[in-house]
């Protein structure tokens, strides 16, 4: 595919806004290179790549890995993404990780592309939808995990040495699974308008075939996918049930199709499903319903035929979405209970185990809500949850939104207490001993001597010294909640990284990129798309 970004087209027009220069305790915070943090955002994927790794790799410490996924069971699942330090392929975060990749990409891909990173971006999207394609086998048949999280938990390998199970498990019509149905619907729901703008029209239409079939299956046969699949229960169980992620993905099949079916089930379901009665302080890959509050908030801005029925729902979901966007800038009235906690230093803090998710999630969301104010020329208006009926709400400036979701992308580049970057690779202090078992481990490439199961934790894991390779663009799980980050691999809930950590962050550096360069009056460069575009 050639000349990808001369047709890659992006509908939300660029709203120009305040760049508020925001202040630490005692100076004014440095600025940070967005672009560099963009790039090497999307660098991260190809560290976490599973299968037989293209010609381009550019994550030159890895080599081929899971060659022989889904053999025993007689498929192909060959492909996708380690989701952290381990070695399963968990499907719910995977897909989780995909949507939020595309969703960066469709908001902000004038962006990626001027910054010569769109090629990557699809590239990063692709590897997860291939492999989407396959383990979706038959129209109610989903294959969701590779691996045991046990018996992976028991070892520190590479992944070019793995020796534990990769027993591979799935979701079908008598053993439901419409959380991770639905996740990867809306994936691929997402990357088949990505593919689409890309001029990929053939790409796209084979993810929206999937995606529709996905959704019916997940909405016909309802069940959790943590009762089918009962391994992922120590390790990524749904505390929110299924019924967020189904009005999610009929959200962006609304989106990918123009089908007013997919809108009506939204608007139908709003409030027996929660869309539109959930008022939460977190989004993450377990709990939906801010991002799909998010989400229908925009119809208010894109969809110029709504219903008076439809459009009194859409504003009941923004209600939603607005509590939480208060919630994250502790601006709703009743104190601790309708707000998210902080760190002293302002860091939104929601809980010690992999804290950033939240923070990379919640500057997302807000990012795309203060172009939604910015849209509709309204403010941001916070009520507590128990004040939907006309309260007084306290008006908030579109701007001070996006001041905020920069203040906390500014603290994961290195603007806290600790002076570290917890974006690895970014800056000059950040994150050497990543609780990662190929960055930790000796490279393939280079030694190509067998490391045991119990091997590496000797070898390796133990060790005090640095990892021997860079995690580069990886968002680990960041500081306690006093702002303290112990850099060792064993501090787990603080140093591991996740793929679904980072993917929000490619769209919030990519609108911040934009806005520093306006705001220095610089001119938007030539577009230029990636040279590994015309891969795909």
């Amino acid at each position: 595919m050639s000349d990808v970004s001369g047709r890659f087209v992006v509908a939300a027009a660029v709203v120009a806004v305040s760049l508020v220069v925001m202040a630490s305790s005692s100076a004014a915070a440095a600025a940070h290179d967005y672009g560099e943090a963009l790039s090497k955002s999307l660098l991260y994927f190809e560290a976490q790549r599973s299968g037989r790794l293209p010609y381009f790799q550019r994550v030159w410490w890895r080599g081929h890995s899971g060659l022989t996924d889904g053999l025993e069971q007689g498929v192909d699942l060959v492909g996708g993404y380690y989701d952290a330090g381990d070695h399963v392929k968990f499907g719910l975060p995977m897909a989780f990780t995909i949507t939020m990749l595309s969703w960066s990409v469709l908001e902000y891909g004038e962006e990626i592309t001027a910054a010569g990173e769109l090629g990557h971006a699809l590239h990063a999207i692709k590897w997860g939808t291939d492999y989407f394609i396959k383990a979706h086998t038959h129209p109610n048949v989903l294959w969701t995990q590779v691996g045991d999280g046990d018996s992976d938990h028991y070892c520190w390998q590479r992944p070019e040495d793995m020796t534990t199970s990769r027993r591979a498990y799935k979701v079908d019509a008598e053993n439901p699974g419409s959380e991770v149905a639905a996740e990867t619907a809306a994936a691929m729901a997402a990357a088949s308008i990505v593919f689409r703008r890309a001029g990929d029209a053939h790409y796209s239409h084979l993810l929206l075939h999937h995606a529709q079939q996905l959704f019916e299956f997940g909405d016909k046969y309802r069940g959790r996918y943590d009762a089918s699949v009962e391994v992922v229960k120590n390790y990524y169980p749904s505390s929110s049930g299924y019924k967020d992620e189904l009005l999610w993905a009929a959200l962006w099949l609304h989106r990918a199709t123009g089908r007013r079916g997919y809108l009506d089930y939204a608007v139908a379901n709003a409030d027996d499903f929660g869309g539109t009665g959930w008022a939460v302080s977190e989004f993450s890959w377990d709990i939906k319903y801010a991002g799909l509050q998010v989400l229908a908030s925009k119809l208010l801005v894109e969809e110029k035929h709504l219903s008076s029925e439809q459009r009194a729902v859409v504003e009941k979901y923004r209600s939603k979405a607005e509590y939480y966007v208060c919630s994250c800038m502790n601006r709703n009235p009743g104190g601790a209970d309708h707000n998210a906690g902080r760190t002293p230093a302002g860091l939104l803090f929601i809980r010690p185990w992999n804290n950033l998710q939240y923070v990379s999630n919640a500057a997302f969301l807000l990012t795309v809500y203060s172009d939604v104010l910015s849209a509709l020329a309204q403010p941001l208006r916070c009520r507590s949850e128990d004040d939907d009926d006309g309260g007084a709400a306290a008006a908030v400036a579109g701007d001070e939104v996006l001041a905020f979701s920069k203040s906390q992308a500014d603290y994961i580049l290195g603007t806290n207490p600790m002076g570290t970057s917890y974006l690895v690779g970014y800056g000059e202090r950040y994150p050497r001993r990543v609780h990662h078992r190929a960055a930790s481990s000796a490279s393939y490439q280079h030694d190509k001597e067998f490391i045991g199961c119990l091997q590496g934790f000797d070898s390796w894991y133990s060790a005090r010294r640095e990892n021997p390779h860079d995690l580069v663009g990886a968002v680990v799980g960041g500081p306690n909640a006093k702002d303290v980050f112990t850099d060792h691999r064993g501090a787990y809930m603080q140093t591991e990284a996740c793929t679904y950590n980072t993917a929000p962050m490619v769209g919030v550096f990519s609108k911040l990129m934009e806005l520093e360069r306006r705001r220095r009056g610089e001119d938007a460069p030539p577009s230029s798309a990636s040279p590994v575009a015309e891969d795909l």
